[in-house]
């Protein structure tokens, strides 16, 4: 099937958008970004330093009074302008996403719709920020009321496997209760968040959002800059660790969003070719890139594992590979030659700890993109729990089938683990299905549902080493993180 047309072939060299303008850094370093299926130089990046950094957070600072003064309903109508400004070139940014992060058209155009959803909740910010009061609430004639209000600058440390999706998991919240804000995009996948500034530059008032290109110096200058009252991250738990406590250790408050091993559980009385079909979008869907995806395959007794996992291998097997610009396509590349050295490494430590490789995904060729960073489905039976593979983060298209006798004996393992992002049970069996998500200790449970992607009504949850933090990104407990209660106490004479 022909490729759909790119964009571009090269986007050039990337500014920074401060204060209502492109501009070019002060630093003199920059980083190309690749294609990851082609291995193609497509943009060269800036790695800006700390002051350009902290021109963006003053400009941001300049402009958030009278931003703060703005009516939420008129912020509100500037929402409506950008959702409507993203959905006019709603395919141009996803197939952006494709050539710099590698996904499938079909999962770019999905990020993209999840992205323009944010705003749509954000647009009834009208509503979502009230705040609260009681009369006679001290005493006789002494009202008490609490009014929400924004707290001034806040800054977004972006991953790579979710380019347009994740800032916009912070920013419109952010911007919609009257804060201002900077997004530093992943130095792997800056482009199509440029894009999207590209595309509503000319929407809001200069300095109110705001994009600074860059590397480790960015991200430390918005954690430790006075100016800056909060910080909001996605990706591996090392780094969200250090997120958290060098944010908080400067006052900022602090939402960071780690890494995951998600286990898929299948008991016998699943409907098998659903779970089956559910379970390959969840194990192989983004390559495996993304801190939803399945890890570990669990069929629960001997009927479970008889009737799902030689379904399931025979599904993987017709999964196509290849460059996620062809519609036909199903999963494309992993993001970089680093990300698929690392995931051999981990197929290879499955090897030598005794698991058995019954689907090699290492060695895949896809016609015409030989250079690119692909990986095939791979899947390992006779894992057992204490093995790397069944324990760490991997990031790849990489099953691990885990054989477990009882639903205690999961739950168990599950609750042992030291993530806590999310996990899956298939079945029909209400009293089965009740005691997964009771006792089951992760933030986002699916029954019947691999991908526990939550609207953006609801927030993004995650327990343990997945998550740092108090309040999550998405829906009211995005609002209550951008904003705080002043309590007012009044009497009349």
């Amino acid at each position: 099937m022909a490729l759909l047309p790119e964009v571009k072939k090269d986007h050039g060299t990337l500014k920074n958008f401060v204060n209502g303008e492109w501009v070019k850094p002060t630093t003199e370093k920059y980083i190309d970004v690749e294609n990851p299926a082609t291995t193609a130089k497509i943009a060269k990046m800036p790695v800006s330093n700390k002051e350009d950094t902290i021109k963006a957070i003053e400009a941001a600072n300049d402009a958030w009074l009278s931003w703060r003064e703005t009516p939420p309903v008129t912020r509100a109508r500037y929402m409506f302008r950008i959702k409507n400004a993203l959905e006019d070139r709603f395919e141009e940014i996803a197939r952006i996403m494709v050539q710099e992060q590698g996904k499938s058209i079909d999962e770019a155009r999905g990020e993209t719709r999840r992205s323009i959803e944010n705003i749509e909740v954000a647009a009834g910010i009208t509503s979502l920020m009230m705040g609260y009061n009681l009369e006679d609430g001290a005493a006789s004639n002494i009202d008490e009321e609490a009014i929400i209000t924004p707290l001034g600058t806040f800054g977004c440390i972006a991953p790579f496997n979710f380019p347009a999706m994740i800032p916009y998991w912070f920013w419109p919240y952010a911007v919609a209760t009257g804060n201002t804000y900077i997004i530093k995009p992943s130095k792997q996948v800056p482009i199509t968040q440029n894009y999207m500034m590209e595309t509503i530059q000319e929407i809001l008032p200069p300095g109110v959002l705001n994009v600074v290109n860059g590397s480790h110096e960015v991200a430390d200058t918005l954690m430790e800059h006075p100016g800056v009252k909060g910080v909001s991250f996605v990706g591996s738990t090392p780094v969200a660790r250090y997120i958290y406590k060098h944010s908080a250790e400067n006052q900022k408050r602090v939402q960071a969003q780690g890494g995951a091993k998600n286990s898929l559980v299948v008991m016998e009385d699943a409907v098998m070719n659903r779970t089956v079909a559910n379970m390959l979008a969840s194990f192989f869907g983004c390559a495996g890139q993304r801190c939803l995806a399945g890890a570990n395959m669990v069929p629960v007794g001997d009927k479970a594992y008889d009737a799902v996992v030689d379904k399931f291998i025979e599904g993987a097997k017709k999964i196509k590979v290849g460059y996620g610009l062809d519609e036909s396509v199903n999963m494309g590349p992993v993001v970089s030659g680093d990300a698929k050295k690392k995931i051999l490494g981990y197929i290879q430590k499955g090897i030598d700890e005794g698991a058995k490789l019954v689907l090699d995904g290492r060695g895949i060729k896809v016609p015409g993109y030989e250079k690119g960073y692909f990986i095939g489905p791979t899947i390992f039976e006779d894992v057992t729990p204490d093995m790397t593979i069944a324990k760490e983060e991997i990031f790849g298209p990489v099953v691990s089938v885990i054989r477990m006798e009882t639903l205690d004996d999961v739950i168990e393992m599950i609750n042992a683990s030291n993530f806590g992002n999310a996990a899956s049970i298939y079945t029909q069996n209400g009293r089965w299905a009740r005691d997964f998500r009771y006792q089951v200790q992760a933030g986002n449970i699916g029954i019947n549902i691999g991908i526990v992607a939550a609207m953006a009504y609801f927030p993004f949850a995650g327990y343990k080493d997945s998550f740092c933090g108090d309040l999550h990104g998405q829906g009211q407990d995005a609002i209550k993180f951008f904003t705080d209660r002043k309590v007012v106490i009044t009497r009349w004479f």
